[in-house]
């Protein structure tokens, strides 16, 4: 695992979990005690997160800054080339789903773009980045989630089957061939199922880093979804196997 990726993954578990142990952190990443203090070193340096007495914790700004937005800066040409090729899956007057999170987020900032959509999502970001667009905007009702500005939703509080969505983006933490796809928070996998049960077409967004990749909770398999959408650093010797369960884009 990269660099990059570890310190990714330091943060996408300090997401759910607000303060971790050094050792609990080692023994989950299977990496040596001198490797994981290089990369909260720089994570302290990049201001993602503070170092307290046997443990680190997920920095909070004094403006509520949230987990996603601290997110948006890692991996940022990754996630633009995957909002471009998502882009130019939407067409006018389609109704899209988009899941939160920060490659979703930047799918948003192009949809000005198009034109007549009904975005339906539970992301706040999106719905903010989308609002004077032009566009139909539906909120899922439903609990708060603060660290990722979304909303996690259950059957009495929204009745989906009610919707009729074109096409769906979904987010993930973990792609894994044996696995499926993965994340870390069983309220936002509710949500992620029940979506992509009642959309036409469904899209996973998720770049390179997330390959090979297993967590928490698992929200499908790979052939349950029909495209996954990432960046141009995938491994070459991954491709042949992922594209004989899932289109790539």
């Amino acid at each position: 695992m990269l660099p990059v990726e570890r310190r990714q993954r330091i943060l996408d578990i300090l997401n759910e979990n607000e303060f971790l142990e050094l050792k609990t952190l080692k023994d989950t990443l299977q990496i040596s005690m001198e490797t994981l203090r290089r990369d909260i070193q720089q994570l302290v340096n990049d201001d993602l997160i503070t170092k307290e007495y046997g443990g680190i914790r997920i920095k909070r700004s004094t403006n509520g800054e949230s987990v996603i937005e601290q997110r948006l800066d890692l991996n940022i040409d990754k996630k633009n080339t995957i909002a471009l090729k998502a882009i130019a899956e939407i067409s006018d007057g389609d109704c899209i789903f988009l899941d939160s999170g920060s490659t979703t987020l930047q799918i948003a900032k192009y949809l000005d773009k198009l034109h007549n959509l009904t975005i339906i999502t539970n992301s706040i970001p999106v719905m903010l980045q989308a609002l004077n667009q032009g566009h139909t905007i539906i909120s899922i009702g439903g609990k708060v989630r603060q660290s990722e500005h979304s909303i996690t939703s259950f059957d009495f509080l929204f009745n989906f089957d009610q919707l009729n969505i074109d096409k769906a983006f979904i987010c993930c933490s973990g792609i894994s061939l044996e696995k499926g796809i993965t994340d870390y928070n069983l309220d936002e996998v509710e949500t992620r199922r029940k979506i992509l049960s009642i959309s036409n077409k469904a899209y996973l967004t998720a770049d390179s880093s997330k390959i090979n990749k297993i967590v928490t909770v698992k929200i499908c398999d790979i052939t349950d979804l029909d495209v996954l959408i990432t960046d141009n650093d995938i491994d070459l010797q991954t491709m042949p196997q992922l594209s004989e369960n899932i289109s790539i884009l």
